[in-house]
């Protein structure tokens, strides 16, 4: 059921039930009640009555669901193979202890410093 809501006093207007006024401008105007009607052509505004919707979101009597915050899904955290490396040596190497790791480090530095020497070595001008 679709509901609209009055231009004045901003309660829900149900099918078959208020009136529309058509401005010369051709905006529409939607209103409960000849009560609400009468109000808004006399130019009294709604923050000055009391019962209105308007009045009391500013002096906080109600809660006003109009505005309701959609809810934040939560970022989910997956885990994924990356190129070269599946799930379960990523896991594997996540689960080593650090001695293992830093060995390894240096077992790896060691490694390039010899290229570079053979590289040097080959690269060396002849005397």
């Amino acid at each position: 059921m679709k509901t609209s809501l009055c231009n004045y006093s901003e309660f829900k207007i149900y099918p078959a039930r208020g009136m529309k006024f058509v401005r010369g401008d051709s905006k529409v105007f939607h209103f409960i009640n000849t009560k609400v009607e009468s109000l808004f052509f006399r130019k009294i505004n709604p923050r000055d009555i009391r019962w209105s919707m308007v009045y009391r979101r500013i002096y906080k009597n109600t809660t006003t669901d109009v505005s309701a915050k959609k809810k934040a899904r939560k970022t989910k955290k997956v885990e994924r193979n990356i190129v070269g490396a599946s799930l379960e040596v990523i896991q594997q190497k996540r689960a080593q202890k650090p001695e293992v790791k830093q060995a390894a480090a240096e077992q790896a530095k060691r490694e390039i410093k010899e290229k570079k020497k053979a590289a040097a070595k080959k690269a060396a001008p002849k005397k």
